[in-house]
């Protein structure tokens, strides 16, 4: 299972080397940044600054920064646990026999944990202390000034909480959140959030919307804020299927909000309606800045933590970052239900390099003529893939995490003439390479082979890839001693 808290996950990093305490002071002003990136960029080990300038509180960095630290967070050996358990919800066959009826009980008793449950105050570590009028201080929790031309100082790991003003669906997620003051904060959240969203309706409706921010939660929901789950999916849910247990919640004390009763700390207040502040820039995950707009200010009325808390954040800027792991979850989770949506698919990836959202690399089983371009189209309608900016279609004998074996099919296999697609479409509110926000140009690249039936009239047909001898290869295998190499 997950670990139910950051405290006992970095316990447990700590026991196994994977955990550095920092005891020097250190600078939240560019300093920090500078030393995780470089940490991060090495490969090394999650960071605990125990002596942050200006605040009493110690600072967990680089947690998630490795595939084997982020699944051992989230309890598994492989992402395949999680892709795995997941394709088989969505494959209910009928059953047949005891051990069919067995089965199919098993899926449905693997759901009763799913739900988060609510836990009274006084069950609840994060109310430990509680903070509200002028005892609210946000210099006391330890912002990050990363980059030479941010705006100012930025919580980048801080699970933002709001619920639709009609129907009361909850949302979380992971927006960058800039400290204007000791009670105000930036809500960063972009055109195509649920958040943003559930403000404009709020707004229309001449009310206030509550907000509520946790830091420090538990890795399980930690990494669900960051999923590109659907509006009407509750990330509590999908934070208990990966952890394997029900998320503990308690209700907030002074918004109708519910919030992860093993974090951190909480920060708790209202969003008027037009109430704006310039916000940015910022040095994000494309590794540019993005320029400053105006965004709602958060005033901020309460504050509840733990009696010894500690904060977790993370650095963005130019991959490889902390975001490639918790990208790289993404991708192996929602395989099985991108290809509810696209069944053609065999398997994709999305490289870190391209920000994840940029670039999808995706492999078929060439059906029919012009089967690759049917499936850019579905590609650029599924929900949030609707932003990818480049797609490459490859035969499903193509490795597609293998970026050079990509690079060659499609360098290759391509005229360019009759392979390549351009169109426009949504993009990503942070993407700096469009000429106008908000929408682009696409492209699509048809990396398969080509058959006739495509316009491919070569006399012999498309050729066969040089390939070794069979006999000889298992030959030189036997032999390979021998050779002394």
């Amino acid at each position: 299972m997950a670990y139910d808290d950051l405290r006992s996950l970095l316990r447990a990093l700590e026991r196994e080397g994977e955990l550095k305490r920092i005891k020097a002071e250190v600078d939240p002003y560019l300093e920090v940044g500078e030393i995780v990136d470089r940490v991060n960029k090495a490969g090394g080990p999650a960071l605990l600054f125990e002596n942050v300038k200006g605040s009493s509180m110690p600072l967990a960095m680089n947690v998630f920064g490795t595939d084997k630290r982020l699944l051992k967070a989230l309890g598994l050996k492989s992402y395949a646990d999680i892709s795995d358990k997941i394709g088989g919800l969505l494959k209910p066959e009928l059953p047949h026999g005891f051990v069919g009826v067995r089965e199919a009980f098993g899926k449905l008793g693997s759901m009763v944990h799913v739900p988060p449950k609510k836990v009274k105050s006084d069950s609840a570590p994060v109310q430990e202390v509680v903070l509200t009028g002028d005892d609210v201080d946000l210099d006391r929790l330890p912002a990050l000034f990363t980059w030479p031309e941010d705006g100012g100082s930025f919580f980048n790991l801080g699970l933002t909480h709001t619920k639709h003003p009609e129907t009361g669906v909850r949302n979380l997620g992971l927006y960058r959140l800039q400290r204007h003051d000791r009670r105000t904060i930036g809500m960063h959240w972009q055109i195509h959030k649920d958040s943003r969203n559930h403000y404009q309706v709020a707004a229309k409706r001449g009310e206030r919307l509550p907000v509520a921010i946790a830091f420090g939660a538990p890795p399980a929901v930690t990494y669900a804020s960051t999923a590109p789950l659907p509006g009407d999916i509750d990330e509590y849910l999908f934070a208990g299927f990966i952890q394997g247990k029900r998320i503990e919640m308690v209700d907030c004390k002074t918004v109708p909000l519910q919030v992860p009763a093993q974090a951190e700390v909480v920060i708790e207040g209202w969003l008027e309606p037009g109430k704006m502040l310039p916000e940015g820039p910022f040095g994000d995950h494309t590794g540019f800045y993005t320029p400053q707009e105006p965004f709602p200010a958060l005033t901020i009325d309460c504050v509840t933590m733990r009696k010894r808390p500690l904060l977790q954040s993370i650095v963005v800027g130019r991959p490889p970052t902390e975001d490639g792991p918790l990208g790289r979850a993404t991708e192996r989770f929602f395989l099985p239900l991108l290809k509810i949506i696209v069944p053609d698919i065999v398997d994709y990836h999305l490289p870190e390099a391209g920000g994840f959202h940029n670039c999808a690399i995706v492999s078929i089983d060439k059906k029919y003529p012009k089967h690759a371009q049917k499936v850019m189209s579905a590609i650029w309608g599924a929900h949030m893939m609707s932003l990818t900016k480049l797609i490459v279609v490859v035969d499903s004998d193509c490795d597609v995490h293998d970026l050079h074996e990509v690079a060659w099919r499609a360098l290759g296999n391509t005229d360019y003439a009759r392979d390549l697609i351009v169109t426009e479409g949504p993009v990503d509110h942070l993407d700096h390479a469009s000429y106008q926000q908000f929408w682009g140009g696409k492209a699509g690249i048809d990396a398969t082979r080509k058959w006739p039936e495509e316009g491919y009239t070569r006399d012999g047909g498309w050729p066969e890839m040089v390939e070794s001898d069979p006999g000889t290869a298992a030959k030189v295998d036997r032999r390979w001693k021998e050779y002394g190499l």
